[in-house]
């Protein structure tokens, strides 16, 4: 990428500069992360400007820099300057004041600080802000150009000119590392509810049924083989969550026989008569968004045998065209839909945002001393 010499503004020049700078954007867009952006950014910079030095300096929003990329000093250079700049002097006034700045000589700019030990002699300097708006993205600094000549305006220009396609460069590597850092949230959000709805209830039913054998005093073979094998099922869906390898099966069962496997790995004590009202067809929903309400009702189920101190439980689930309905509902203690509810939190939550996440709604209805209904409806249109 070299730098055409003439000084004529026409427009075939003008054409083939803008070809050339946005080429070489494009060249360091594809740079990675951010900070390989960045360095790729000086590197083009100074190809298409012949300087002798460049550098791209990001501020930190506290007055320094955060990054500071070079171009043309050695890393032994670096390393014997011993600490890159802090944003003083002529690159402070830059990221400051937020114009383009040209010097021939820069050590006679009152503004010069000077250079540390060890910093190689520089002489001109072109300084422009990389920005879009009142946004500012980092600043670049051009010393010396390869021929010896102070730069002119059509330096200007062409530098000015790539660090408007250099501010839409790193924000849109800015914007992607963004996108991931919310996507890992998302998941990491996902696999805790996941765990809580799925994998802790069942855990939690598996030891409330061995407790409940000890309270009693009637531990049998059968019941710790029953216990073993659930736990032995709990340790694969562990590690199908961790190789990322858990499969769906909701578009091989009926509605009825995802509830009744559900109801059948919450080990729902004796004293509670539980009725299961739903068809034998398939779910009419997709399989992800199935398994969402079988682990909402889970997770409802749980809160029922857990908290509820009911002995009717009623699981029914209606379709039509438009609308799925699923509905669990308890003759327990109820409460108070207004009053503070500890231990409530983290599972009615899930629950909520399970549902919104598939564009469903969640309604409860609860009277002390009544029972609670929990109704889940979802747009199947």
């Amino acid at each position: 990428m070299s730098r055409n010499n003439s000084h004529g503004k026409d427009v075939n020049i003008i054409l083939a500069n803008l070809k050339e700078i946005a080429e070489a954007v494009m060249y360091a867009a594809e740079g990675g992360t951010l900070e390989q952006v960045l360095q790729r950014i000086a590197y083009v910079t100074q190809q298409v400007s012949n300087a002798r030095y460049t550098a791209l300096g990001v501020p930190d929003g506290k007055g320094s820099l955060k990054y500071f990329k070079v171009v043309g000093v050695t890393e032994a250079t670096i390393h014997e300057i011993g600490h890159p700049p802090v944003g003083r002097g002529l690159l402070g006034a830059i990221m400051h004041e937020r114009e383009t700045l040209r010097l021939d000589h820069m050590q006679t700019d009152p503004r010069s600080v000077g250079f540390p030990e060890h910093h190689p002699s520089m002489e001109s300097l072109l300084g422009v802000p990389i920005q879009v708006g009142d946004h500012l993205f980092g600043m670049l600094y051009l010393c010396d150009r390869l021929d010896g000549k102070p730069f002119d305006e059509q330096d200007q220009w062409l530098v000015e000119t790539l660090a408007g396609y250099a501010a839409l460069a790193i924000a849109g590597v800015q914007l992607g590392e963004q996108q991931q850092r919310l996507v890992l949230l998302e998941e990491r959000e996902r696999v805790g509810m996941e765990l809580h709805d799925g994998i802790i209830q069942s855990l939690y039913a598996i030891g409330m049924h061995l407790q409940l054998q000890r309270l009693s005093g009637e531990i049998t073979l059968s019941g710790l083989d029953d216990a073993v094998r659930n736990l032995d099922a709990v340790i694969e869906d562990i590690r199908r969550y961790i190789l990322n390898l858990r499969l769906s099966n909701y578009h091989q069962k009926s509605v009825r026989e995802c509830l009744e496997d559900m109801m059948a790995r919450l080990h729902v004590p004796e004293t509670l008569d539980v009725t299961l009202d739903a068809p034998d067809s398939r779910p009419p929903l997709s399989p992800p968004v199935f398994e969402a309400v079988c682990q909402i009702a889970q997770e409802a189920v749980s809160n029922v045998i857990r908290h509820a101190g009911a002995d009717r439980l009623c699981i029914t689930v209606n379709h039509s065209d438009a609308l799925f309905t699923l509905t669990v509902e308890d003759n327990g203690r109820g409460f108070d839909l207004n009053a503070p509810r500890e231990g409530e939190g983290l599972g009615l939550r899930n629950i909520q945002q399970r549902a919104r996440i598939h564009a469903g709604k969640v309604s409860i209805n609860s009277t002390p001393g009544k029972g609670t209904r929990l109704t889940l409806t979802l747009p199947l249109a």
